[in-house]
């Protein structure tokens, strides 16, 4: 993707990766827009990487949804980059009984809600020269880590919801991206201080190098073993049976 002069929307950018990725790109020259539930975390980003702007989302409501796209929309028009990166994670018993509230909660958060959210902004995305939708998935989408069995189901289905929307979306303006980091060190599951996962500054240093270039698929050196489980081809099968099913139903 291009990474100067874009209007771009990052959730989840009070901490963590989305915190890196909006300070990063903010200082390529790009207008970013942090959105997260904490006002108070938002303001602290904001403090001190002047022009950025904060909104207040919660992604796992819909109407909250409803109401930050309008207003992007409306004060934001330029608006051309949508990163969905707001997400959470949570150890379960995927060999026992599932805490439903925890469940669903997941599910809403790092499933619907990124649908739902692009679901509001994509027709306005699609007028937009050098538009982009990109999804924090991660490395756990492709090999799951049986602890956080929900969570890393989450992330394969929003990976396979990817796939299908790069394909509705291939005769438009509108690139999509997947981002799949590998274990990162940040707030998720404590891992802040956790030695064997990736530091958070390296992550984003090597993030945004892949961004720049016409890679679909974000992936750092530590996230490519996970990705090749289920082969580099994936994206080709998906577009193939796509478009003889169409070709199908069409006849």
């Amino acid at each position: 993707m291009k990474l100067i002069g874009n209007t771009i929307f990052i959730t989840g950018g009070g901490s963590g990766i989305g915190r890196g990725l909006a300070e990063a790109l903010h200082q390529c020259g790009n207008k970013v827009i942090i959105a997260g539930r904490r006002r108070s975390r938002l303001d602290e980003v904001v403090a001190v990487n002047p022009g950025m702007v904060a909104i207040e989302l919660d992604i796992a409501d819909a109407a909250s949804i409803e109401r930050v796209a309008a207003q992007l929309i409306t004060d934001h028009p330029d608006l051309n980059v949508l990163i969905n990166n707001a997400g959470i994670m949570q150890p379960d018993q995927a060999g026992g009984q599932i805490d439903d509230a925890s469940m669903v909660s997941t599910i809403t958060t790092n499933l619907m809600g990124p649908i739902r959210l692009t679901s509001a902004l994509v027709e306005h995305l699609k007028s937009k020269k050098d538009a982009v939708v990109a999804y924090t998935t991660s490395a756990l989408g492709f090999v799951p880590l049986a602890v956080t069995a929900v969570y890393s189901s989450t992330k394969a289905a929003l990976h396979s919801y990817i796939l299908s929307q790069r394909f509705m979306l291939r005769d438009t303006q509108v690139r999509v991206l997947e981002i799949a980091p590998p274990w990162v060190r940040t707030d998720l599951m404590n891992s802040r201080e956790a030695e064997l996962a990736m530091p958070l500054d390296q992550f984003i240093d090597e993030t945004i190098s892949v961004l720049g270039t016409d890679a679909d698929e974000i992936l750092v050196e530590g996230a490519k073993l996970f990705r090749g489980n289920p082969g580099p081809g994936e994206q080709s099968l998906v577009n193939g049976f796509n478009a003889q099913m169409m070709e199908m139903f069409a006849g």
